[in-house]
Protein backbone atom coordinates (compact mmCIF):
# COMPACT_ATOMS: atom_id res chain seq x y z
CA UNK A 1 0.00 0.00 0.00
CA UNK A 2 1.34 3.42 -1.21
CA UNK A 3 -0.12 4.94 2.58
CA UNK A 4 2.03 2.26 4.07
CA UNK A 5 5.15 3.09 2.01
CA UNK A 6 5.12 6.62 2.82
CA UNK A 7 4.37 6.64 6.84
CA UNK A 8 7.66 3.93 6.49
CA UNK A 9 9.53 6.59 4.56
CA UNK A 10 8.67 9.04 7.10
CA UNK A 11 9.89 7.23 9.96
CA UNK A 12 12.87 6.26 8.55
CA UNK A 13 13.53 10.05 8.13
CA UNK A 14 12.66 10.65 11.37
CA UNK A 15 15.21 7.68 12.64
CA UNK A 16 17.79 7.98 10.46
CA UNK A 17 19.74 11.12 9.77
CA UNK A 18 19.93 10.81 6.44
CA UNK A 19 19.03 8.18 3.30
CA UNK A 20 19.28 7.99 0.07
CA UNK A 21 16.66 7.06 -2.81
CA UNK A 22 18.55 3.84 -3.74
CA UNK A 23 18.45 2.32 -0.03
CA UNK A 24 14.67 3.29 -0.13
CA UNK A 25 14.22 2.00 -3.22
CA UNK A 26 16.01 -1.19 -2.20
CA UNK A 27 13.93 -1.25 1.21
CA UNK A 28 10.51 -0.98 -0.24
CA UNK A 29 11.53 -2.71 -3.35
CA UNK A 30 10.15 -0.12 -5.40
CA UNK A 31 11.77 2.09 -8.41
CA UNK A 32 13.73 5.44 -7.54
CA UNK A 33 11.39 6.24 -9.52
CA UNK A 34 8.90 6.10 -7.08
CA UNK A 35 10.97 7.48 -4.12
CA UNK A 36 11.15 10.42 -6.24
CA UNK A 37 7.22 10.83 -6.33
CA UNK A 38 6.78 9.54 -2.92
CA UNK A 39 9.18 12.39 -1.56
CA UNK A 40 7.12 15.12 -3.26
CA UNK A 41 3.80 13.64 -1.48
CA UNK A 42 5.82 14.15 2.16
CA UNK A 43 6.74 17.37 1.52
CA UNK A 44 3.13 18.43 0.01
CA UNK A 45 1.67 17.06 3.17
CA UNK A 46 3.78 19.16 5.20
CA UNK A 47 6.81 17.13 6.49
CA UNK A 48 9.67 19.28 5.71
CA UNK A 49 12.36 17.00 3.61
CA UNK A 50 15.76 18.45 2.07
CA UNK A 51 17.17 16.92 -0.72
CA UNK A 52 20.83 17.20 -0.16
CA UNK A 53 23.22 16.55 -3.76
CA UNK A 54 26.23 14.89 -4.11
CA UNK A 55 27.69 11.74 -3.60
CA UNK A 56 27.23 11.66 0.01
CA UNK A 57 23.91 13.60 -0.72
CA UNK A 58 20.29 12.42 -0.06
CA UNK A 59 17.44 12.92 1.75
CA UNK A 60 16.96 14.59 5.56
CA UNK A 61 14.58 16.01 7.67
CA UNK A 62 14.68 19.94 8.01
CA UNK A 63 16.96 21.39 10.89
CA UNK A 64 14.83 21.69 13.90
CA UNK A 65 12.04 19.93 12.28
CA UNK A 66 9.47 17.16 14.49
CA UNK A 67 6.25 15.71 14.21
CA UNK A 68 3.71 16.98 17.13
CA UNK A 69 0.26 15.21 17.33
CA UNK A 70 -1.21 17.75 15.07
CA UNK A 71 -0.10 16.28 12.52
CA UNK A 72 -1.90 13.05 12.80
CA UNK A 73 -5.47 12.52 12.16
CA UNK A 74 -7.40 10.12 14.23
CA UNK A 75 -7.41 7.68 11.45
CA UNK A 76 -3.98 8.19 11.24
CA UNK A 77 -3.68 6.67 14.74
CA UNK A 78 -6.03 4.44 13.88
CA UNK A 79 -3.49 2.53 11.33
CA UNK A 80 -0.96 3.11 13.49
CA UNK A 81 -3.13 1.61 16.37
CA UNK A 82 -4.11 -1.78 14.43
CA UNK A 83 -0.69 -2.24 13.53
CA UNK A 84 0.51 -2.39 16.45
CA UNK A 85 -2.56 -4.23 17.56
CA UNK A 86 -1.58 -6.68 14.96
CA UNK A 87 2.24 -7.37 15.88
CA UNK A 88 0.63 -8.52 19.61
CA UNK A 89 0.20 -11.79 19.19
CA UNK A 90 3.57 -12.15 17.62
CA UNK A 91 5.91 -10.12 19.64
CA UNK A 92 3.90 -10.38 22.79
CA UNK A 93 1.99 -8.04 25.61
CA UNK A 94 4.30 -6.86 27.41
CA UNK A 95 5.74 -5.01 24.34
CA UNK A 96 3.05 -4.04 22.56
CA UNK A 97 0.54 -3.20 25.37
CA UNK A 98 2.54 0.12 26.39
CA UNK A 99 2.39 1.18 23.02
CA UNK A 100 -0.73 1.29 22.87
CA UNK A 101 -1.37 2.80 26.01
CA UNK A 102 0.53 5.69 25.11
CA UNK A 103 -1.66 5.88 21.90
CA UNK A 104 -4.39 5.29 23.65
CA UNK A 105 -3.48 8.67 25.66
CA UNK A 106 -2.61 10.74 22.94
CA UNK A 107 -5.76 9.61 20.90
CA UNK A 108 -8.58 8.36 23.51
CA UNK A 109 -11.14 8.11 20.88
CA UNK A 110 -8.95 4.95 19.67
CA UNK A 111 -10.19 3.64 23.04
CA UNK A 112 -14.10 3.88 21.58
CA UNK A 113 -15.94 0.54 21.41
CA UNK A 114 -17.72 2.36 18.26
CA UNK A 115 -14.28 1.92 16.85
CA UNK A 116 -12.69 -1.44 17.67
CA UNK A 117 -11.99 -3.83 14.75
CA UNK A 118 -12.56 -0.61 12.17
CA UNK A 119 -8.85 -1.88 10.59
CA UNK A 120 -7.93 -5.41 11.54
CA UNK A 121 -4.10 -6.10 11.07
CA UNK A 122 -3.14 -9.97 11.33
CA UNK A 123 0.63 -9.90 12.01
CA UNK A 124 0.88 -12.91 14.33
CA UNK A 125 2.79 -15.70 13.26
CA UNK A 126 3.01 -19.39 13.54
CA UNK A 127 3.39 -21.03 17.08
CA UNK A 128 7.35 -21.75 15.97
CA UNK A 129 7.34 -17.72 15.10
CA UNK A 130 5.64 -17.00 18.38
CA UNK A 131 8.30 -18.45 20.04
CA UNK A 132 11.65 -17.59 18.22
CA UNK A 133 10.39 -13.43 17.95
CA UNK A 134 10.95 -12.33 21.45
CA UNK A 135 14.27 -14.31 21.28
CA UNK A 136 15.07 -12.61 18.59
CA UNK A 137 14.08 -9.64 20.09
CA UNK A 138 15.84 -10.03 23.18
CA UNK A 139 19.10 -10.38 20.99
CA UNK A 140 18.61 -7.02 18.89
CA UNK A 141 18.31 -4.98 22.17
CA UNK A 142 20.94 -6.82 23.95
CA UNK A 143 23.72 -6.95 20.75
CA UNK A 144 23.86 -10.67 21.53
CA UNK A 145 25.16 -13.04 18.90
CA UNK A 146 22.79 -16.05 18.42
CA UNK A 147 22.95 -19.69 16.92
CA UNK A 148 20.57 -21.75 15.41
CA UNK A 149 19.52 -24.65 12.56
CA UNK A 150 18.24 -23.10 9.64
CA UNK A 151 16.88 -24.48 7.09
CA UNK A 152 16.52 -23.12 3.09
CA UNK A 153 14.10 -23.39 0.94
CA UNK A 154 15.73 -26.50 -1.23
CA UNK A 155 15.10 -28.09 2.36
CA UNK A 156 18.93 -28.04 3.44
CA UNK A 157 20.19 -27.60 6.90
CA UNK A 158 22.82 -25.76 8.64
CA UNK A 159 24.04 -24.19 11.43
CA UNK A 160 24.48 -20.71 11.56
CA UNK A 161 25.87 -18.14 14.18
CA UNK A 162 23.90 -14.17 13.09
CA UNK A 163 24.46 -10.61 14.16
CA UNK A 164 20.37 -9.53 14.12
CA UNK A 165 19.48 -6.54 13.27
CA UNK A 166 15.76 -5.66 13.36
CA UNK A 167 12.81 -7.98 12.16
CA UNK A 168 10.57 -7.54 9.26
CA UNK A 169 7.23 -8.20 8.18
CA UNK A 170 6.93 -8.90 4.56
CA UNK A 171 3.78 -10.57 2.58
CA UNK A 172 2.72 -12.17 5.88
CA UNK A 173 6.12 -13.68 6.88
CA UNK A 174 8.51 -12.94 9.34
CA UNK A 175 12.37 -12.46 8.72
CA UNK A 176 15.27 -11.31 10.85
CA UNK A 177 17.84 -9.12 8.93
CA UNK A 178 21.12 -10.40 10.06
CA UNK A 179 25.26 -10.56 9.46
CA UNK A 180 26.22 -14.24 8.89
CA UNK A 181 29.15 -15.07 10.18
CA UNK A 182 29.10 -18.16 8.24
CA UNK A 183 28.82 -16.55 4.94
CA UNK A 184 30.42 -13.29 6.01
CA UNK A 185 27.72 -11.12 4.96
CA UNK A 186 24.28 -9.53 5.26
CA UNK A 187 21.27 -12.19 4.96
CA UNK A 188 17.95 -12.50 5.55
CA UNK A 189 16.45 -15.55 7.62
CA UNK A 190 13.10 -16.46 7.87
CA UNK A 191 12.13 -17.21 10.93
CA UNK A 192 9.57 -19.71 10.48
CA UNK A 193 12.76 -21.39 9.00
CA UNK A 194 14.41 -21.28 12.06
CA UNK A 195 15.28 -24.28 15.11
CA UNK A 196 16.91 -24.26 18.28
CA UNK A 197 17.45 -20.72 18.37
CA UNK A 198 19.73 -19.46 21.41
CA UNK A 199 20.96 -16.33 22.46
CA UNK A 200 24.91 -16.70 23.26
CA UNK A 201 26.78 -14.23 25.48
CA UNK A 202 29.35 -12.81 22.84
CA UNK A 203 27.82 -9.16 22.14
CA UNK A 204 28.78 -7.55 19.00
CA UNK A 205 29.36 -4.13 17.74
CA UNK A 206 27.27 -2.75 14.50
CA UNK A 207 28.73 -3.70 11.26
CA UNK A 208 29.06 -0.58 8.85
CA UNK A 209 26.96 -1.67 6.16
CA UNK A 210 28.35 -1.32 2.42
CA UNK A 211 26.05 0.85 0.52
CA UNK A 212 25.25 -0.88 -2.75
CA UNK A 213 23.81 1.10 -5.96
CA UNK A 214 19.87 0.38 -6.36
CA UNK A 215 20.80 -1.06 -10.19
CA UNK A 216 23.07 -2.87 -9.17
CA UNK A 217 21.25 -5.00 -6.24
CA UNK A 218 18.44 -6.70 -8.34
CA UNK A 219 17.86 -7.88 -12.29
CA UNK A 220 15.68 -5.45 -14.37
CA UNK A 221 12.56 -7.32 -15.56
CA UNK A 222 10.30 -6.96 -18.33
CA UNK A 223 6.72 -8.63 -18.28
CA UNK A 224 3.50 -8.43 -20.51
CA UNK A 225 0.46 -9.51 -18.84
CA UNK A 226 -2.93 -10.28 -20.61
CA UNK A 227 -5.44 -8.27 -19.72
CA UNK A 228 -7.66 -10.36 -18.04
CA UNK A 229 -5.20 -10.44 -14.99
CA UNK A 230 -5.24 -6.87 -15.20
CA UNK A 231 -7.01 -5.95 -11.38
CA UNK A 232 -4.17 -8.56 -10.37
CA UNK A 233 -1.49 -6.73 -12.06
CA UNK A 234 -2.36 -3.46 -11.01
CA UNK A 235 -2.37 -4.55 -6.97
CA UNK A 236 1.25 -6.05 -7.38
CA UNK A 237 2.74 -3.60 -9.65
CA UNK A 238 0.63 -0.41 -8.57
CA UNK A 239 3.12 2.51 -10.05
CA UNK A 240 4.84 0.03 -12.68
CA UNK A 241 2.32 -1.15 -14.97
CA UNK A 242 1.58 0.23 -18.56
CA UNK A 243 -1.29 -0.66 -20.93
CA UNK A 244 -0.53 -0.96 -24.12
CA UNK A 245 -3.62 -2.34 -25.95
CA UNK A 246 -4.79 -5.39 -25.26
CA UNK A 247 -1.63 -6.61 -23.43
CA UNK A 248 0.00 -4.60 -19.57
CA UNK A 249 3.67 -4.09 -19.40
CA UNK A 250 5.63 -3.95 -16.41
CA UNK A 251 9.00 -3.11 -16.11
CA UNK A 252 10.17 -3.87 -12.51
CA UNK A 253 12.87 -5.16 -10.50
CA UNK A 254 13.23 -8.35 -8.33
CA UNK A 255 15.87 -9.07 -6.05
CA UNK A 256 16.02 -13.03 -6.17
CA UNK A 257 16.05 -15.22 -9.77
CA UNK A 258 13.73 -17.64 -7.90
CA UNK A 259 11.13 -15.09 -6.84
CA UNK A 260 10.77 -13.37 -10.23
CA UNK A 261 10.55 -17.40 -11.73
CA UNK A 262 7.94 -17.93 -8.81
CA UNK A 263 5.73 -15.19 -9.56
CA UNK A 264 5.78 -15.63 -13.55
CA UNK A 265 4.84 -19.00 -12.39
CA UNK A 266 2.15 -18.16 -10.39
CA UNK A 267 0.48 -16.28 -13.95
CA UNK A 268 0.40 -19.32 -15.96
CA UNK A 269 -0.15 -18.44 -19.43
CA UNK A 270 -1.83 -15.07 -18.65
CA UNK A 271 2.15 -13.56 -18.43
CA UNK A 272 5.32 -13.47 -21.15
CA UNK A 273 8.83 -12.61 -19.89
CA UNK A 274 9.98 -10.45 -22.54
CA UNK A 275 13.51 -9.54 -20.96
CA UNK A 276 15.99 -10.71 -19.54
CA UNK A 277 16.70 -13.48 -21.95
CA UNK A 278 18.42 -15.64 -19.14
CA UNK A 279 15.06 -15.59 -17.17
CA UNK A 280 13.55 -16.54 -19.97
CA UNK A 281 15.18 -19.57 -20.50
CA UNK A 282 15.66 -20.16 -16.80
CA UNK A 283 11.61 -20.24 -17.10
CA UNK A 284 11.99 -22.59 -19.84
CA UNK A 285 13.83 -25.04 -18.07
CA UNK A 286 11.84 -25.08 -14.74
CA UNK A 287 8.73 -26.06 -16.96
CA UNK A 288 10.98 -28.80 -18.55
CA UNK A 289 11.58 -30.28 -15.08
CA UNK A 290 7.85 -29.45 -14.16
CA UNK A 291 7.11 -31.97 -17.36
CA UNK A 292 9.29 -34.54 -16.29
CA UNK A 293 7.54 -35.38 -13.53
CA UNK A 294 4.22 -36.55 -15.39
CA UNK A 295 5.86 -37.61 -18.06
Amino acid sequence: MKLDRLLGITMELLTKKRVTAPELAAKFEVTVRTIYRDMELINQSGIAVASIPGSQGGYELMSGFFLTKQHFSLEDFSLIYAVFKGMEGAVGSASISPLLSKLGALQPALLNEDRKDRIIVAMSGSETEKSTIPILLQSIDQSRRVRCSYTDAKGKQSERTIEPYNLLWEEGKWYVESYCLSRKDDRFFRVSRMNAVEVLEETFLPRKKALKSHEGQGMDIHLRFHQNVKQRVIEQFPDEYEELGDVIDVHTVFYSKEYALSVALSYGDDVRIMAPTELKDELLETIKRMASLYS
